[in-house]
């Protein structure tokens, strides 16, 4: 039975550590260098992710500067960019890729925050998926004889516990990061 509730929690938490992966390349207005590192760059003759080919910092509140490690990776760095979704045209100044972190009007932090709110359904419906499937197994181990109708129930509330639990999580990283978005 802990076997199940361990899974059952890893499960929900890799959904929650999904979402805040996803969260932080949502921009808020200020620069962060998680919001291009993910970006996928042709190099090499394969694709890798733009933090494997370059520096990226942020000197200024609302500007990131790309320092790829080999210069010649830096007109796929600017093409992979400006083919992305953050909606930021790349500077190229030399050895260095500029990022002007625009101002964001209240129709584009409205997107954002149905964006945000698109995502931490996906992560509340994988929270639901690693619930069932716990329920699943533990009504299997019960009808198995490994555990008895008390069991099932004292593991089915533990399940529910758990479950409520992370979505009250998702709920509050929701909030945090529709003020974040919201704030001007």
């Amino acid at each position: 039975m802990d076997e199940i509730l361990f899974n059952a929690e890893e499960g929900m938490e890799k959904a929650l550590d999904f979402m805040k992966h996803e969260f932080a390349s949502v921009r808020t207005g200020k620069a962060s260098p998680a919001l291009v590192e993910g970006i996928d760059v042709d190099a090499y003759g394969s694709t890798m992710k733009l933090k494997q080919l370059a520096l990226i910092t942020t000197p200024e509140p609302r500007l990131l500067i790309i320092q790829p490690f080999d210069l010649s990776n830096a007109k796929p760095i600017e093409k992979a960019i400006n083919e992305s979704k953050i909606g930021i045209t790349p500077s190229v100044d030399g050895k260095l890729i500029r990022l002007p972190i625009p101002e964001l009007s209240e129709e584009r932090r409205k997107d954002l925050v149905k964006t945000i709110k698109g995502m931490a359904e996906e992560t509340r419906v994988r929270i639901r998926a690693a619930r069932r499937h716990a329920m699943d197994a533990a009504k299997k181990m019960q009808k198995d004889g490994g555990i008895t109708e008390d069991d099932l129930k004292s593991a089915e509330s533990q399940i529910q516990k758990l479950t409520d639990k992370f979505v009250a999580d998702v709920d509050a990283q929701v909030a945090a990061k529709e003020a974040d978005v919201m704030r001007v």
